[in-house]
């Protein structure tokens, strides 16, 4: 069975360690058809319910909702700004959950993070692991890629440390395990 699955960095940099690492997840996977989303094709307005009276729901974030609603899987890998989610990631998410509370649509997920740094996220990651089955996630598992320059081989995008490639295969094998 091929299953369809989205993968992103939550993060609105072009030279996103996030987006490698969710990217790299992916390609982990038998049998399915991932599809790596950048949010810069999902850029929207500073959410306000002023904006949302004058604008009704933008068609951006009506589009990523769809993504989300004709997946079967996801993949996240959030970035961590001052330990939250970064303003990108957060404004498209307000945008979508008032068109879908349940934004995550009861999808299986896999929740990644890393950063430059010993932790790899880890306080967004925990933020995510708390709010996304509020939001309608299944979260399978979830990792932390501590020191991604280090860890990670970019020219080959591939985690060069075994021990943290096998942390990833696991989780991204738990993706549809029951």
């Amino acid at each position: 069975m091929n299953r369809k699955i989205i993968a992103f960095g939550a993060s609105s940099s072009r030279r996103s360690i996030n987006k490698k690492l969710a990217t790299y997840a992916g390609t982990l996977l038998d049998n399915a058809k991932v599809e790596v989303l950048d949010l810069n094709d999902y850029e929207l307005p500073l959410f306000s319910i002023d904006r949302e009276d004058q604008m009704g729901q933008p068609e951006l974030a009506q589009a990523f909702l769809k993504k989300i609603t004709e997946c079967d899987g996801i993949i996240i890998s959030f970035a961590e700004h001052n330990g939250a989610y970064s303003a990108a990631y957060k404004n498209l998410y307000d945008w979508i959950s008032r068109i879908q509370p349940k934004v995550y649509r009861d999808k299986p997920m896999v929740l990644l993070s890393t950063s430059p740094g010993g932790r790899g996220g880890k306080s967004v990651l925990e933020l995510a692991l708390g709010q996304v089955p509020r939001f309608g996630g299944q979260v399978k598992a979830s990792v932390a890629v501590p020191s991604f320059g280090e860890n990670f081989d970019v020219e080959a995008g591939v985690i060069s440390n075994d021990e943290i490639a096998g942390q990833i295969r696991d989780a991204v094998e738990r993706l549809f395990a029951e």
